[in-house]
């Protein structure tokens, strides 16, 4: 499970922002919004808000390199590659500085914190920490290409002179079988990161997972509770040959693209509806073709549907830019009322970026679940929660009216309309 965050100099954010996922142990309600383990407390979703350019997208983009670099570093770079890091780069002096990560997480009933700092040519550091009870201890630490391996990181002995310096020690150590570092990896594969602008991508995801009658059958309810029309959908598995691709194709292109597609299972998207007489009456089926047919809104919500529903069982975390794009309002609170539920969430996480303020009334969402991002006068990114945010006459109330105060500009993070107030005048 995922604990915080942290990272410095990195695209719009500047000085360290954190995204903390612990409970606020002073903060009582919606108790249903906490995952209790042995080593914290933690919530199990996070709303972001803020003005458009304030930095939303930039942390969501600061997670999904760590998460990649982490996962690809040691397989997908040689050694002189540059490593695709991009720096604060409104202030001169940051350009040249290394960027800095840090994640603390829980797997497997032991508390990790793992991070790194890097330019575009070397890792500069890298570490890691284990807490198993309650002491932390290095497993290892890196200066540039020097490692000091510790007693508890045996696998680590000897991987050191096989590690490249724009590489990172514990995904090399993870290519030789190492099962710490291993683990570590599939933790980080479980960490799901969704641009809800651009979720096609997903839809051979939830597609896939109709061959399991359950999951189907989960998929349905998902699909047909939100009152789209949708009565059934059919997910038609082909193979792909010469014969489906149009004649005039060039032959050269069509085996490029028999070969792009080796290992994917092609397939084809059908929606069925009813159809009714005058008197409103059940009298047949149509099929709609899924892609041509159906709207953007109806597409992104089957598309999350996959995503959604596997973090739910097996646990993880979704993490998803511009939730509310496309969808009503009504389906973007009963996705996350999903995660915060006692019912249907035991221990995944949802973190989400959101202009949809009325998910600050209707979702029971905690002090603590409810970030802002805002850029300051040099065109930093800072990252706050409203449990930390203090008003002249002290800290947020759990009574207080969120949505309004938020848009009356009452905790910052909403855009100035200054000039534009002189031109509509």
């Amino acid at each position: 499970m995922f604990i915080q965050f942290t990272v410095s100099n990195f695209l719009s954010i500047k000085e360290a922002v954190t995204l903390n996922m612990t409970a606020v142990s002073t903060i009582k309600e919606f108790g249903d919004n906490i995952i209790t383990t042995d080593k914290a407390n933690l919530l199990k979703s996070a709303a972001i808000y803020g003005a458009n350019a304030s930095g939303k997208s930039k942390l969501l983009m600061a997670l999904n390199f760590f998460e990649s670099f982490v996962i690809n570093s040691s397989r997908e770079t040689q050694v002189n590659d540059k490593i695709n890091v991009s720096p604060f780069r409104l202030n001169p002096s940051y350009l040249n500085s290394p960027s800095s990560f840090e994640i603390s997480f829980i797997n497997e009933d032991v508390k990790y914190r793992y991070g790194f700092e890097l330019d575009e040519k070397k890792i500069h550091t890298e570490w890691l920490f284990a807490t198993a009870k309650v002491k932390e201890v290095p497993l290892f630490i890196r200066q540039e290409q020097k490692f000091e391996i510790h007693k508890e990181f045996k696998e680590g002995k000897g991987i050191g002179d096989k590690t490249r310096t724009n590489a990172l020690f514990i995904s090399v150590v993870a290519q030789f079988n190492g099962e710490l570092a291993t683990s570590i990896l599939q933790w980080f594969k479980r960490f799901n990161i969704i641009s809800g602008m651009e979720d096609e991508s997903y839809e051979g995801f939830t597609a896939s997972l109709f061959k399991e009658r359950k999951k189907k059958s989960k998929i349905m309810q998902f699909v047909t509770g939100a009152d789209l029309g949708i009565t059934e959908i059919k997910v038609d598995e082909y193979d792909l040959t010469l014969d489906r691709l149009p004649k005039n194709m060039p032959d050269a292109e069509k085996r490029k693209i028999l070969e792009h597609a080796k290992g994917k299972q092609p397939y084809e998207l059908f929606t069925i509806h009813n159809v009714f007489d005058n008197d409103g009456k059940v009298i047949g089926s149509e099929m709609f073709d899924f892609d041509d047919d159906e709207s953007e809104g109806t597409k992104k919500y089957f598309r999350l549907a996959g995503p959604i529903l596997d973090t739910l069982e097996n646990g993880g975390v979704l993490i998803i830019d511009e939730l509310d794009a496309r969808l009503h309002p009504i389906l973007t609170k009963f996705i996350v009322k999903l995660f915060n539920s006692s019912k249907t969430n035991k221990f995944a996480q949802l973190i989400f970026v959101t202009h949809d303020t009325n998910l600050l009334i209707c979702c029971n969402l905690r002090r603590d679940q409810i970030w802002f991002t805002e850029k300051d006068r040099v065109g930093a990114t800072k990252l706050y929660s409203l449990a930390e945010y203090k008003l002249q006459n002290g800290k947020v109330r759990n009574d207080a009216s969120f949505e309004a105060d938020y848009l009356k500009g009452k905790y910052g993070a909403i855009p100035f309309l200054g000039e534009l107030n002189k031109l509509v005048q």
